[in-house]
């Protein structure tokens, strides 16, 4: 059995902290491959590597003093070398990082050391071998990721390995330029690392024992999801989840790898196990609650339109047009709304309203702003009777104007959209008649 195990900049923040992560790495012998980020936040005040790195590199490109940073940015590596007690010294790699910096190798470069500086301590730490990303991970011209290719590489290099430490975050170009993957990429790198070694479970560690079922900045003490889906997952992490990075479920689902999020600080917890399918009921008929804020719904109404052929296409290519993306489309026999993100939308509105009316001739267009979306996800809703009559009746009873609802054929969740000053209150209501009803 193959575990592939990632941890997150929380993890691996100071001395303290990556002797935790030694302990739960050697008490499994099947935890072959191990993912670590920079080093995040020692305390609330504190700032995190990645961070510190981008604005050193901002100073440098701007032929500003940078090395003072640097310095200070090396001072946080040493605190934790000599706090693990090693006998070595990164002196020789911040040099190189110092020339590249003053060659102007881009931000990517400059981000990416954070993991690779932390990979190198973390490999002398567990005696594993040091894989850096850069060789394994694979972009397109374009800076797009390639799979593909970086699968046969991986795979490759893994077969003549047993134990290894792989970076996360970044990888490079055919060229050996470096490209990064969006903030909290190191997800993706273990998720892409466990595909390669045909693992058997991917640990993603992070300092929360799993997914909750909704925000605790707005409900106090959610309950814990101890088995999700994919497509929940999926879901719930694209309206605002975010204790996994939403692409890093695309490399393993394929595979069937089942990914269990953990809590470093207290190992013994089951933590939230992500799966492709599960014949467990889930304990509460939602699996979870998120949303986002700052929505704005186009109304567009004109008589029969369902009836004609491509009015939903032209419709859209307005706001294509206008490089604007949308989140969700309900519609009904002469209506067709869009929503769309108010901050994005605002410069624009006038040349979107202008080239609806070209392209589509409506009856009217209505805007309607200040909005959010509250997603109810869950894979017991299809098996359960009246669940959008307990979601209004909830809502209702908190005074929450619903301005739009929509449920996919799917039956996994509900998209409830309401004012912005409701959107807590919304949440809590929610919460309160699926999970706190049940206690």
């Amino acid at each position: 059995m193959i575990k592939v195990v990632k941890f997150g900049g929380s993890s691996l923040s100071n001395a303290e902290q990556f002797r935790k992560v030694g302990e739960i790495v050697r008490a499994d012998e099947k935890r072959r491959y191990v993912v670590p980020s920079a080093p995040g936040k020692r305390h609330k005040n504190d700032t995190k590597v990645t961070d510190l790195l981008y604005a050193c590199y901002a100073a440098a490109e701007a032929d500003e003093e940078f090395k003072p940073a640097l310095r200070k940015i090396r001072a946080r590596y040493n605190e934790i070398i000599n706090g693990l007690k090693l006998n070595f010294s990164l002196d020789d790699e911040f040099k190189i990082i110092e020339e590249n910096f003053c060659q102007k190798k881009g931000s990517d470069y400059a981000a990416s050391r954070g993991e690779y500086l932390n990979g190198i301590i973390m490999s002398r730490f567990l005696g594993y071998e040091f894989i850096d990303a850069a060789e394994v991970i694979r972009f397109d011209d374009e800076g797009n990721f390639d799979a593909d290719t970086t699968n046969s590489i991986l795979k490759e290099r893994l077969k003549k390995c047993d134990r290894a430490v792989i970076p996360g975050f970044y990888g490079a170009k055919a060229d050996g330029s470096v490209k990064t993957f969006s903030r909290g990429g190191s997800d993706i790198t273990g998720s892409i690392v466990a595909k390669a070694c045909k693992a058997d479970l991917y640990e993603n560690w992070t300092d929360v024992s799993g997914f909750l079922i909704a925000d605790p900045r707005i409900i106090n003490d959610p309950k814990g999801i101890k088995v999700i889906t994919y497509r929940e997952l999926r879901e719930l992490s694209y309206m605002g989840a975010t204790v996994l990075h939403e692409d890093a479920i695309f490399p393993v689902r394929k595979e069937g790898i089942p990914i269990n999020i953990k809590n470093t600080n207290a190992p013994e917890d089951s933590g939230t196990f992500i799966v492709e399918s599960t014949c467990q009921k889930p304990e509460y008929t939602i699996t979870g609650i998120a949303g986002k804020q700052g929505f704005v719904a186009v109304n567009i109404e004109k008589d029969m339109m369902n009836s004609e052929i491509g009015f939903g296409r032209k419709v859209l290519e307005a706001f294509e047009e206008n490089q604007i993306s949308f989140e969700h489309t309900p519609s009904g026999i002469d209506t067709f709304t869009v929503f769309v993100h108010q901050e994005e939308f605002e410069g624009k509105e006038q040349s979107v309203l202008s080239a609806i009316h070209r392209l589509a001739d409506p009856d009217s267009i209505d805007l309607e702003a200040d909005l959010a979306l509250v997603a109810v996800v869950g894979r017991g809703m299809k098996s359960t009777r009246g669940t959008a009559g307990r979601i209004f009746s909830a809502l209702a009873h908190a005074n929450v104007n619903v301005r739009m609802i929509d449920q996919g054929s799917s039956e996994l969740n509900v998209i409830i959209g309401v004012s912005n000053e409701d959107f807590d209150k919304a949440i809590k209501a929610i919460y309160d008649i699926f999970v706190e009803t049940r206690l």
